[in-house]
């Protein structure tokens, strides 16, 4: 689509240094996109966001349509500048939100019949409507709207709603209107199905989405079904097309996914940890509300230098969880989120230098280890 374009830098074996040029600003990938589900980094400021440098942001078609509405938004100048940010935005088209209402909806061709979890109000949302709200919400990168099946699921389920993703994807992509420097991802779906992986891959490929994500996973079917997904169903996506795996996640999962070619991530685990007390390290995950945390003056990662640890001791950061302070989830989500950023820059650095797979091997290992120092305390 017109001034909306992928450049590969440089490859390393399979991973690849990359860079997303869209119509509010250049996007160095590989990349994390923090999510603001309703137009909100949970527990952050954009401030603080711009601060982790943070390039792109996640927010929910599902979500903003029921609370505030897309036409307030619309009205208020889209979710870019509701919210005050800058950068560009990526918008969920509701499919996955959708999924999890379980006996709440209703799915047929035309689209998901479902009640609002707010007040009960009836909503029919099809692939015209998804696309339409992610119009008016002002999204930089639209995704089509897809059925995210449950795990695990028949290879026979996981065809008929594979094939129904792929109609909504043909009605999507028409009903989408173009915008210079704008685009919308077109969502391989097959689950762990290697024939439906290509088939999915395919169908869209033949549809001409500037964008491709590969939807489905980190549903719960394990680290290595989603790995050997990614081996088979990578390779099937146009090479000159952003490659963006959605919900992903771990650090671990990051690094093996970056390994087989992705290029982008999301996922709310770095805020949904932080508000639950466990902060990501170097040295592995730490539960800060642990006892042996209680009078430890060190800072969470002596190797980050986010404003958390530069300032502030475990110690704090246990007393504020034990009483119930919200600093202390602030505090944690903004440590977490800088985290994940100075991971991806790692990442990319390493690719530049044709050094990834010794980085990598070496992350992993010092993670595995565990936060050696706390043991010994």
């Amino acid at each position: 689509m017109k001034n909306f374009k992928f450049e590969t830098i440089k490859n390393h074996k399979n991973s690849r240094l990359g860079k997303v040029i869209t119509a509010h600003g250049e996007i160095e990938t590989p990349v994390f996109m923090p999510v603001g589900t309703a137009a909100t980094v949970k527990a952050l400021t954009v401030e603080d966001i711009k601060k982790s440098n943070s390039q792109i942001i996640l927010a929910n078609t599902y979500h903003l349509m029921l609370r505030p509405g897309e036409k307030i938004i619309e009205k208020l100048g889209g979710v870019r500048n509701f919210m005050n940010w800058s950068g560009p935005l990526l918008t969920d088209s509701g499919g996955f939100q959708v999924m999890s209402l379980g006996k709440l909806r209703t799915i047929n061709e035309d689209g998901v019949i479902f009640k609002s979890q707010l007040d009960g109000k009836k909503f029919n949302l099809t692939p015209e409507k998804s696309i339409q709200i992610q119009h008016a919400l002002g999204s930089t990168i639209t995704m089509c709207f897809d059925e995210c099946i449950e795990w695990p699921s028949t290879f026979e389920d996981t065809r008929k709603s594979m094939e129904l993703s792929m109609r909504w994807a043909t009605r999507s992509i028409e009903a989408y209107q173009e915008r210079s420097g704008y685009a919308i991802f077109g969502i391989i779906q097959g689950g762990a199905f290697k024939e439906l992986r290509e088939n999915s891959s395919k169908f869209l490929h033949d549809l001409n989405f500037p964008g491709y994500a590969i939807g489905g996973l980190a549903v719960g079917e394990g680290r290595d079904v989603m790995f050997e997904t990614l081996d088979y169903t990578v390779p099937l996506i146009d090479k000159t097309k952003p490659r963006y795996l959605m919900g992903v996640g771990k650090p671990e999962d990051i690094i093996g996914a970056v390994k087989r070619g992705i290029d982008m991530f999301d996922c709310v685990l770095p805020t949904r940890s932080g508000r639950n007390g466990q902060g990501f390290t170097s040295r592995g995950e730490v539960n800060i509300k642990n006892s042996r945390h209680s009078s430890d003056p060190r800072p969470l990662d002596d190797s980050c230098d986010c404003e958390t640890c530069i300032n502030y001791s475990r110690a704090y950061l246990h007393h504020l969880f034990k009483a119930n302070e919200i600093l202390g989830l602030i505090l944690l989500s903004n440590h977490n989120i800088n985290f994940y950023q100075n991971m991806m820059k790692e990442i990319r650095n390493a690719i530049k230098l044709d050094n990834f797979d010794n980085f990598s091997e070496k992350f992993l290992l010092k993670r595995s280890n565990g936060d050696l120092q706390e043991i010994t305390f």
